[in-house]
Formats: C-alpha cells, structure tokens, sequence
C-alpha cells in the first residue's frame, strides 16, 4: 500500500454537504419528485440538509435531477434562512451515486475542507450521527468515514468487507458479492465524510466496470484502504438512515419522527396527553409547563407560551400563543398572533393578520382576519371580525359582523375602547365608533358614532293588536 497525497486530513477543517435529490421516485406514484413530497410539513429532502447545517456545514449543494425546479423550490421554501447557504447543480443523465457527486464538482471547486455526502430520501438522519462522522475520522486520521448499520434482513444492500484487523477493506454492493461476502450482516447506509481533495482526484479514478455499469461512489472505501488510511465508521441505528421508497414508508417515517419530536418537547417540559395522535413540526417552539390535548396540529413557524394549553383537535400554524393562553377544542389559526392569558374557542378560528392582545375572549363560532383586538375585549359567540381595530374593554354581542367587502375593496371598521355591541350588530365599513358607545341590539350601523353615545340602526317595531291573518285556503291534492 502507498500514502495518499490527496488525504489533507484536517481536524479542524471547514465543513460542506453534498445532498443527492436527483431520483424520481417511481415508487411514490406520483408527479411530485420523491424528496419533494411533504413531510410533518415540509419537503422530505429538506431534512438531511438541515442536518447538514446544524452539523457544521457551512454551503449545501443539493444534486437535483427529475423535476429539478419543483425540487429546488420546495427546498427553499422549507429553509427560507438557510438559502443564502444552498447551491444548486443538475444530474441530467442518471449515471449512479459517485456521477451525482461529480455534478457537485464546479460548485464546490474553491472549496477545501470536509464534504459530507446526504441523500435527500433519508429525512431520519440524526446531526449526532453526522457529528460523530467528524469525530470518526479525525480519530482514525483517515480521508473518508461512512455511516453502517446492521439490518434484519442485509439482501439487496451493500456490505462491508473488513480485513483480519477490522479494517474497512471495501464496500462490494450486492450483484457483484460472492456468496461468502452476501453473508455478512454489516451494510453501507450511504452518508459519508470525504475530504474534498480526496474525494475529487477519487473519483476521477473511477470506472464503471461493474453489474450496473455505473461509478460506485463505494469505490472511495477501497481506494482508502490501499493507501493505506482506511475509512473510520460510525454505526447507526436502521431506522434512522432507512430510505424512503413510496408512500408507505413516508407514512412510516412520519410517525418516526413524530415520535422524536414529541418526545423532545416532553423532556423539556411538554406535556402531551396522547403523543400517538399530536401532530408538531420540527420548526415550532414550545415552552415549558404548556399542555397539548388530543388530536392537535401544530405547524410552521408556531410559537408556544409557557403554560399555554392546546385544546383537543386545535390547528395551529405559523402562529404565536402568548403564555397562559387556554385554546378551547377545534380551533383553527393561521397566523395569528394571541396575547398572554386569552381565552380562545371552542370552534373559533383566526386567520392571517389577527392580533389578539392579553386577556380577549374570542368564543365559539366566532372568526377574525385582519382583526386587531385589544386589552381583554370579548366576542364570545357567533361572530365575524374582519378587517377591524377593536379597542380595550370592548363587548362584542353575539351575531355580530363587520361588513369589510364592498364588492371590489376591503374596508375597516374601528370600535373605540369600552365600545358595547348588542347581538345581531352589523357595522357597514368603513365606519368608527367611538369610544365607550353602545350599539343597540339589532341595528345595522353605517355612519361613524360619537364618543359616548348609543346607535340604534334598525327597523322600528310596530305592533297591531288583534290581528288575525285571513284563513287560507285548503290545498286541494
């Protein structure tokens, strides 16, 4: 064996990643590229590169393929603060794993450090396991350490080959293993830390001679092992660099990690009710002491108070929660924003641009958008608040509606502070109201009301006493 020139093995060595999101994924049966496809909310192939990042990565270049701009799109929309950050290069031709890492090349080509290598179909891999890649092959002083797993059933993966001494010889994939290599249990799960300058002059070496016909990215472990620096390994657990193939085992990775973040937010002081049926994304913030019943939603950029509680079958997204907040069951948000200690459904919902400040009431049946509440005003029932700005103190009778919508543009309607609405009010915007009115039941306002005084804006009753209706005639069937 002869030393490598290229190793430049570096323990403190800047760090890139390498995400492969080329495959179409003809399993999935769908017109969605395979690590576009959503999962717990965003796009499964966005998972390794944020791992990537959160390992030390400092660039990500995602090797897209099929459907490449729906792939590109989704991976920023799911790390819109890690885009600076995320490159791009296309496989057009599909020519096997060590190929999709050369189209990385010309991205990477200023670029001297540590490359890991992801796949974007892999969302479960942990940054713990990518860490101890780095710990791995600094350990080792070796130019290359990979990721292996021992699974129930090996068929179909590539194994790994050692020497007397343990050492990594090679990775032989499964149509090329001799029947004594297919039976060994040790597979490659495919992630890799690969010094760039190694990694590139590697796989400038390659040749497809092989069962497949293409360049086996594997090929790095045995030009390894004769330059005598064989690769280090980290074993992890099956699950977690498990791939997914269709839509069964999305669904399975799903719950796998649902069952890591609930458990996450549980140790930090979450009480989830029934972990089995909650819902969170791994981008939303909880804080201590907040309960989480049945059946609940969480997603997106949402944002949790100490002592919140999340009631049953609540959806939440992109939203914040002030501490102390009660949401009664089966209300929707969309981002909202609710001060500390409101009080929010049952079957309410608000959507984009409500702000809710402490202490509001907002009850059942009763929607908002566009709605600035203030300091603990109420609407308890049956109401629809749009494109308003309520004050403090202000009651808000049940049935009540602002009418926002002319037909071609919104407008406000304004209630000053201590404002009382009697049920079945209708305010026709843009109106004001002026601080401490009342709003007689029933009326429908459509010029401004001073401060201080009562509106009444109905029909008026009139009353015939002894009135009888002449009979009508009987149908004749």
């Amino acid at each position: 064996m002869t030393s490598p020139s290229t190793n430049s093995i570096n323990p403190t060595a800047p760090l890139a990643a390498i995400v492969l999101c080329a495959g179409q994924g003809t399993r999935m049966k769908s017109t969605l590229p395979k690590v576009a496809h959503p999962l717990l909310g965003r796009a499964m192939g966005s998972y390794p590169l944020e791992r990537a990042f959160e390992a030390g990565a400092e660039r990500v270049v995602a090797v897209t393929g099929h459907g490449a701009s729906q792939v590109e799109a989704a991976l920023l929309r799911a790390l819109p603060s890690r885009a600076p950050h995320i490159e791009f290069a296309l496989q057009a031709e599909q020519l096997g794993t060590a190929h999709a890492v050369l189209c990385a090349q010309s991205a990477l080509a200023d670029f001297k450090g540590d490359v890991f290598i992801l796949y974007g179909d892999v969302p479960l891999v942990r940054a713990e396991t990518l860490r101890a890649l780095i710990d791995a092959k600094t350990a080792a002083q070796s130019p290359i350490a990979l990721v292996t797993t021992l699974p129930a059933d090996p068929t179909g993966y590539g194994r790994i080959v050692r020497d007397e001494q343990g050492a990594m010889r090679r990775i032989v994939e499964h149509r090329d293993a001799s029947p004594g290599e297919l039976a060994i249990g040790e597979i490659n799960a495919g992630l890799y830390l690969v010094s760039a300058s190694f990694l590139w002059s590697s796989l400038a070496r390659l040749d497809r001679n092989n069962a497949q016909n293409e360049l086996y990215l594997t090929d790095l472990v045995r030009l390894a092992f004769e330059a005598d620096t064989p690769a280090a390994t980290v074993v992890a657990d099956v699950g977690e660099v498990s791939g997914v193939n269709d839509r069964v085992e999305l669904a399975r990775a799903t719950r796998a990690l649902q069952n890591r973040i609930n458990e996450r937010h549980q140790r930090a002081g979450v009480t989830i009710e029934l972990s089995d049926t909650v819902l969170i994304d791994e981008s939303v913030e909880i804080a201590p002491d907040v309960t989480i019943e049945a059946n609940v939603r969480l997603k997106g950029d949402t944002r949790i108070g100490r002592g919140a509680h999340i009631g049953q079958g609540s959806v939440i997204s992109d939203s914040t929660v002030g501490e102390a907040v009660e949401v009664r069951p089966y209300s929707i948000f969309e981002e909202a924003i609710v001060g500390e200690a409101a009080l929010i459904g049952p079957f309410a919902r608000l959507r984009p641009g409500s702000e809710l400040a402490a202490r509001v009431h907002v009850g059942n049946f009763v929607e908002t958008k566009k709605a600035r509440v203030g300091l603990g005003s109420k609407a308890n029932h049956l109401s629809y608040l749009g494109d308003c700005d309520i004050g403090a103190g202000v009651n808000v009778g049940a049935g009540t509606i602002t009418c926002n919508y002319d037909g071609v543009n919104k407008h406000r309607t304004v209630l000053g502070d201590g404002v009382f609405v009697g049920s079945d009010s209708q305010f026709v915007a843009p109106v004001n109201v002026g601080k401490d009115a009342y709003i007689g039941a029933g009326s429908t306002i459509t010029e401004d009301v001073p401060e201080g005084s009562l509106a009444i804006g109905r029909g008026r009753q009139v009353v015939k006493v002894g009135y009888r209706p002449e009979p009508k005639p009987k149908s004749r069937g």
